[in-house]
């Protein structure tokens, strides 16, 4: 279920030496090999970098009082996106379903009768996004989310470093000059939701609110980003959050 509700946010500084310092202290092997894969350097530049679009639906916005419902992941890299090795996974959420969130997502209550606690999707998930950059769109759903769903689980979470198009988006039509003389004028802001932002850069709407459909969506719109505004040899540094 997505909103723009900016609440719980990460930062920091030296994203290499909190990596580390997690590969020593964790506890649980899943989150121990997670961060003791090396990841890119900030300075490598983004045509280099491995990355995964990671997309979840949840039965709300607070990770604190709702649940993981589906998680969708498309690995890509500036150049290339590689469907065939797509995972989507239904989890059985730890709250119950609303019918606002059915709305969303679509996902009933027959559909997650059947499927599995997220705890047996950790040891595939994590794996899979080691060693690569995730790329969401607005991370204070992602982030927050498997960092609880982890430590409700597995005693710790996991917290790492995203690129986020949602935030790149925000500074261009939100945060700058020409976005405030917008505010100035009494104009309505800029959507930067993620078939809005799409649209901008020309590409095609998508049926929203499916993790999977989502993470393809938004690893089209980061390659699109980087076309439009930044440069190949633009360092991971610049991007990551």
């Amino acid at each position: 279920m997505r909103g723009i509700r900016p609440r719980h946010k990460v930062v920091q500084a030296d994203w290499g030496a909190y990596l580390g310092d997690r590969a020593a202290r964790a506890r649980s092997s899943a989150v121990r090999d997670f961060f003791a894969t090396p990841a890119p350097a900030a300075e490598t530049p983004i045509d280099e970098v491995p990355m995964v679009a990671l997309d979840m639906e949840t039965t709300g916005l607070d990770e604190r009082r709702h649940a993981i419902v589906s998680v969708g992941m498309v690995p890509f890299t500036l150049g290339r996106i590689t469907p065939a090795r797509r995972r989507y996974w239904v989890v059985k959420p730890s709250r119950p379903l609303s019918g606002t969130s059915i709305a969303y997502h679509h996902i009933t209550h027959s559909e997650i009768a059947g499927a599995p606690d997220f705890d047996s999707v950790i040891d595939e998930l994590l794996p899979l996004l080691a060693g690569r950059i995730v790329v969401v769109h607005f991370r204070n759903i992602e982030r927050p989310f498997l960092d609880a769903a982890v430590r409700v689980r597995r005693g710790e979470g996991v917290l790492f470093p995203m690129i986020d198009t949602m935030s790149i988006e925000a500074r261009r039509y939100r945060q700058s000059l020409w976005a405030r003389f917008r505010r100035w004028l009494g104009r309505p802001p800029v959507s930067i939701r993620l078939n809005a932002s799409r649209a901008r850069y020309g590409l095609p709407a998508y049926q929203g609110h499916h993790a999977l459909v989502d993470a393809l969506a938004t690893a089209e719109l980061l390659q699109a980003q980087v076309a439009s505004h930044y440069h190949p040899q633009t360092p991971l540094g610049a991007l990551w959050c």
